[in-house]
């Protein structure tokens, strides 16, 4: 007796084509990954910067406020899976790139505030902020100010935020660290060969040679120069293990409040979620930015009592993770944006351990990696900018503003670049007829 075809699969040839192990599937396999590690790449040099350039002030803060080694390490663990958890799940949830750090200006804010005021207080200015950034993003304060400004101010803030890092790149040729100029020199000549040959993994091929000759040759080490000869070992030891957080039980102070709690969420809202924002629309993503600001102050009322001041969204490295370097599909970035969050969770969880690790590349080879990895969303900003012919003099105005990198009255230059700008908006924009 013969058994009739089955109707659900009426191409027995695409079947047997599609059966696990056959060569079409194995082909599929191979592009799928192809496809999707340079998201999985983008994520981890978000990462990497992160914890290269930004922790080092954390470090700092939490040597002049004089913590314990395990409050240092509960502090990097809490940021970490802060952001970790939101960048994964707003990046999942929304199918957009949200990428989600640590409050960087407030974190240079803390490196004196914390000298002069107890640790527990300052844990109960964190709460106090956290609360305050919550309350902004769920009654829809934060949006309905983002929806007033004009695209292009918020892609010239983009560009001034940074061009600075661009300008970094070649800074460090005049580094008086042993080897540092030859690192940087050979780092942009091959990336620039790396970029002719494959784009898509210029920035990792960059990252692997300038460590290549960091490692191999000495070149850009703080510690000391080493003359040409081949190192055998890693400049640097570690050893893995599980951080344990520590809870700190929070005190409300007026005059930590004051001093701490009510700059932390200025600066967060005007150097980080505004930013942030701008990112994500001057690379076209319609992002619920309510829901985004609240999700984020959610996580930082969790993570306060840990050590972390500050859960928001990233503006430098969403960069990286936003642009064509992470995906050549725009709806298939939001992969990178998982992928950062999985990193940070995984470094976060071994935070005391492997923070180390990262603070011993060279400030050269960070700065130009960063740099290189930016030049994309620098000319992506500037492009953008001057599009609108009627608002291009307001848009020069935010991004000079803004690459001024001037602090005033306790504001940072993005905030005083997006207000100069809105100002000119306002001020020169045509008159209706």
């Amino acid at each position: 007796m013969t058994t009739a075809k089955s109707p659900a699969h009426p191409d027995s040839a695409a079947v047997s084509s599609d059966t696990p192990g056959s060569p079409f599937q194995s082909q599929l396999a191979l592009r799928q990954a192809h496809d999707v590690f340079p998201a999985l790449l983008a994520g981890f040099i978000a990462v990497l910067i992160s914890y290269a350039g930004p922790a080092l002030l954390i470090l700092q803060a939490g040597q002049s406020a004089r913590l314990s080694q395990a409050q240092m390490a509960s502090w990097v663990w809490a940021i970490s899976i802060g952001a970790g958890a939101c960048s994964a799940w707003l990046s999942w949830r929304h199918r957009i790139p949200v990428i989600c750090a640590w409050n960087t200006p407030g974190a240079a804010l803390l490196v004196s505030a914390l000298a002069t005021v107890p640790y527990h207080q300052a844990i109960g200015a964190y709460l106090f902020a956290a609360a305050a950034l919550w309350l902004v993003g769920v009654s829809g304060v934060f949006e309905r100010l983002m929806s007033v400004i004009p695209k292009s101010l918020c892609a010239a803030m983009l560009a001034g935020i940074l061009f600075k890092f661009g300008v970094e790149v070649f800074a460090g040729a005049r580094s008086e660290v042993a080897g540092a100029p030859l690192l940087v020199a050979a780092m942009f000549l091959g990336y620039l060969i790396f970029k002719r040959s494959s784009a898509r993994y210029a920035i990792v091929l960059t990252l692997l040679l300038g460590i290549a000759l960091w490692l191999g040759l000495g070149w850009g080490d703080n510690a000391a120069a080493f003359n040409g000869a081949s190192r055998s070992v890693l400049p640097f030891t570690f050893h893995l293990s599980l951080t344990q957080p520590v809870w700190t039980t929070p005190e409300l102070s007026l005059s930590a409040i004051i001093s701490i709690g009510l700059p932390l969420a200025v600066l967060c809202l005007t150097g980080q979620q505004v930013p942030g924002v701008a990112v994500l629309r001057a690379a076209n993503y319609h992002a619920p930015v309510s829901k985004l600001v609240s999700t984020t102050g959610l996580a930082s009322l969790i993570t306060a009592p840990f050590g972390s001041h500050g859960i928001n969204l990233a503006a430098i490295t969403a960069a990286i993770c936003t642009g064509p370097e992470a995906h050549h599909l725009p709806e298939k970035r939001w992969l990178a944006g998982v992928a950062c969050g999985v990193f940070y969770l995984l470094i976060g969880s071994f935070a005391g351990s492997l923070t180390d690790s990262f603070m011993h590349l060279p400030p050269a080879l960070v700065a130009t990696v960063a740099g290189l990895a930016l030049l994309g969303a620098i000319q992506n900003g500037l492009v953008n900018a001057m599009s609108v012919t009627s608002e291009r003099e307001a848009a020069l105005l935010t991004f000079i503003v803004t690459a001024s990198n001037i602090t005033l009255l306790g504001l940072g230059s993005a905030c005083w670049g997006i207000g100069i700008g809105l100002l000119s908006y306002f001020v020169l924009r045509p008159r209706a007829s």
